[in-house]
């Protein structure tokens, strides 16, 4: 008998109609002779609208009660899917994240994953049961409720089959699998058979959504069997996430935008040993990731500093930067949110020269500048102006003719 862990997201279950037919997919999969722990999301717009019934009540609520009210979210669907396999006549049983083992570190809003206790997940399944666990949850050191942060169910469904080593791990979304573009940007974009886990991460941390890059990581760490599917047409096979795959003429796999941009630069630092250290020392000690660094050229004893975070985190970004140019010496600090990030992700650019010269080409060919640039083995990501991206996309969509 095989375990497979189905995950679906909050458009899967956003209504009644949709519930059920999530509980047929569930139960269908039960019928093959397969065990099944499903993860769930929260319903459509529920956290949204949880966070401004909290903004009604406080202007700053404390981390541990928005964590409380957050994950009642995903309990209202758990339970709801629940109800509907009932009807249908199968074995089911809802549970909680900390019901399901999820044990996390302390922090709230963005916790971590530090083990999953198994026992009573295996004790349902022993039992022949469907088992239906929240998504985006767990439980601290202290029996406070945690949450997971953006993404949260994927890597709950992903934790999920890492620990009980499942059979494979479905991840249900509103598309059909992973494309080379976002068709609502590129309507010739196309459905990807299959990609690598260095290409997802990287597609995935680049901006596309249609998994959570912490989920993309886990699963390679694990090994785990991941294949991203639609819950609307769920007949159609999705695109498979492994270590390899088949050689192929595609020079890169996918484009990705991320709007949730912002460049911060410090001007004029005093272009000194161990100034680099102080300001993203300082970054990193708040928990803000940096993604494209930018140093200049010196100029009479001076350097700008610019990097890159997200808008989420600008204000704390800014603040720290503010606190350190007195420190350090700098001029100013400036920032533009008005930016976005345009990456092509291909492990096929590894053995192909001009790359970057083909992407950079697209971009020239349509007036678009480029301010800030950054590489890796299997990306280049570029930063533009936020009014162009979509233009970016479909320029350097065409140009690899993918």
């Amino acid at each position: 008998m095989n375990l497979i862990v189905q995950k679906f997201g909050g458009t899967s279950v956003a209504n009644a109609e949709r519930v059920r037919h999530v509980a047929q997919i569930i139960t269908d999969t039960y019928e093959k002779g397969n065990a099944v722990i499903a993860v769930v999301s929260a319903q459509g717009d529920t956290t949204d609208d949880l966070i401004a019934k909290a903004a009604e009540i406080s202007d700053k609520p404390s981390s541990r009660e928005m964590d409380v009210l957050l994950s009642t979210g995903e309990q209202i669907s758990m339970s709801l899917l629940a109800m509907a396999i009932e009807k249908l006549g199968y074995p089911v049983i809802s549970l909680t994240g900390w019901q399901a083992g999820f044990l996390t570190e302390s922090t709230h809003k963005n916790a971590r994953i530090k083990k999953i206790n198994t026992e009573r997940l295996q004790n349902e399944l022993d039992k022949k049961n469907i088992v239906i666990v929240a998504g985006f949850q767990g439980i601290n050191r202290y029996d406070d409720i945690t949450t997971l942060g953006r993404g949260g169910s994927d890597t709950s469904a992903v934790a999920i089959a890492a620990a009980m080593k499942a059979d494979k791990c479905e991840i249900y979304t509103d598309v059909d699998g992973v494309y080379t573009t976002d068709p609502r940007i590129v309507p010739h974009a196309h459905k990807l058979d299959e990609i690598t886990y260095d290409e997802m991460l990287e597609l995935a941390t680049c901006g596309a959504t249609v998994l959570h890059n912490r989920s993309v990581e886990m699963a390679k760490k694990y090994s785990v069997k991941l294949e991203v599917r639609s819950s609307i047409h769920s007949d159609v096979p999705g695109t498979e996430v492994k270590e390899v795959c088949k050689v192929e003429k595609m020079l890169i796999k996918g484009v990705a935008m991320d709007n949730d941009v912002t460049r911060i630069s410090i001007i004029e630092v005093p272009d000194h040993p161990g100034i680099a250290f102080k300001i993203f020392s300082a970054l990193a000690a708040n928990k803000i990731n940096v993604d494209i660094i930018l140093q200049s050229v010196g100029r009479a004893g001076t350097k700008d500093i610019s990097f890159t975070v997200s808008t989420s985190q600008k204000e704390d970004a800014l603040r720290i930067s503010e606190e350190l140019k007195s420190v350090i010496g700098a001029k100013e600090v400036t920032f533009n949110d008005n930016v976005s990030k345009v990456s092509i992700v291909g492990a096929g650019m590894l053995s192909n020269p001009g790359v970057a010269a083909m992407m950079f080409e697209a971009l020239g060919e349509n007036n678009i500048n480029i301010s800030m640039i950054s590489t890796s083995e299997i990306k280049i990501s570029v930063l533009i102006e936020q009014d162009l991206a979509k233009k970016a996309v479909n320029a350097i969509h065409d140009k690899f003719d993918l």
